[in-house]
């Protein structure tokens, strides 16, 4: 079952489309990860289907109705968004940063009541910043920096939550504790999880569904068995790859793989794309 859909959408800076008629489902109350090479469009879907950027063509809709018609407050209520490489303002606080997620949910002179700090502690209890509440954010780790940020998406109090490269800049203990957190949010709460990866095998590992993208389309949509296999990736990141099982999971992984060199890697487009809508689109 999906709630969350898009109809030919095509998304583009000027007059070049980077998103180019994609149909695509998200999966409610599963983890999707978005997959694919520099320049693909990844990014730029996601700042579309959570309205953060216009689209020329098509429609985004959550539950039956089209996002670009949904008042800003109303939507900030279903879904949350985690853009990459998210910064604050300098001298912040957790418990301030955190507090901001409340925003959808205030009126008059926004004063937090007793249930916005109710749910701003408990999202912070939930992401283990709890400690953390009075110390400047500027002073925490990465990978606390990162906790606080989701628990800023939790204290909005959505059932759908967007993440950009959540484990971007991370070191390899931060970014598995980052994704185990997202995924006892979705096992044990039912948010539905949308996220943008790099590493093949941890978007195998934590998702239920694959988004594999090239150009601005969707070359495979599926589980990870339709996904993570020699021929989708070899279209999709033209490369020669070796697909085995891991161990833990049972899920598949990419145990090694060599660049096909038959074709050139379009690099001038890639980097066209990436000056257009930053790193990583």
């Amino acid at each position: 079952m999906s709630r969350l859909y898009t109809e030919n959408l095509s998304v583009g800076y000027g007059e070049r489309l980077i998103v180019k008629q994609l149909s695509a489902e998200i999966p409610d109350k599963k983890i999707t990860t978005i997959i694919g090479a520099n320049g693909c469009g990844k990014s730029t879907l996601l700042k579309a289907m959570t309205r953060i950027i216009s689209h020329q063509d098509g429609t985004i809709l959550l539950d039956g109705k089209q996002i670009v018609k949904e008042d800003t407050k109303a939507l900030a209520r279903k879904m949350a968004i985690l853009p990459q490489s998210p910064e604050s303002a300098s001298g912040l606080t957790v418990g301030e940063l955190v507090s901001y997620g409340r925003f959808p949910y205030q009126k008059g002179f926004g004063r937090l009541t007793a249930r916005d700090h109710e749910v701003i502690d408990w999202a912070m209890e939930v992401t283990g910043t709890l400690e953390f509440k009075q110390r400047s954010v500027d002073a925490l780790s990465g990978g606390q920096r990162q906790r606080v940020w989701i628990a800023m998406a939790l204290a909005q109090e959505t059932e759908i939550i967007f993440l950009d490269e959540p484990t971007t800049y991370l070191d390899l203990a931060h970014q598995l504790e980052v994704l185990e957190l997202l995924q006892k949010l979705n096992r044990e709460q039912e948010r539905t999880i949308v996220m943008v990866l790099h590493d093949l095998n941890q978007a195998a590992r934590f998702a239920d569904h694959i988004i594999a993208m090239k150009d601005g389309q969707i070359v495979q949509s599926g589980s990870c068995e339709e996904v993570i296999h020699a021929d989708v990736l070899r279209e999709v990141f033209h490369i020669d790859a070796a697909i085995g099982r891991d161990p833990r999971t049972g899920k598949p992984m990419c145990l090694t793989y060599n660049l096909l060199k038959e074709e050139p890697v379009h690099a001038a487009a890639i980097a066209e794309e990436r000056i257009a809508v930053g790193v990583g689109a």
